[in-house]
């Protein structure tokens, strides 16, 4: 799954166009490398998302192409 898909469907960022330009202007890391949108997205990686003053860590844990609101937390945990 791409990574701008997946950042919005585990809810980690609303909306996919916002991903898309967070990811564009270079704020996403993955395992230590800046990634671009289209970047698949595989179960054990870990994220670095810089938005604004803050740093969020998660490691990916199951890509699912849909997710409730509920399964959309259990998609990734936080470091």
């Amino acid at each position: 799954m791409r990574l701008d898909k997946y950042l919005k469907v585990s809810r980690i960022i609303k909306r996919r166009t916002i991903a898309n330009e967070v990811c564009d202007a270079k704020k996403v890391s993955v395992n230590g490398k800046i990634a671009r949108a289209s970047y698949d997205v595989k179960e054990g990686d870990v994220l670095e998302i810089q938005m604004g003053g803050n740093l969020l860590r998660a490691k990916v844990l199951s890509v699912n192409e849909y997710a409730t609101k509920a399964d959309a937390s259990s998609m990734y945990q936080i470091l």
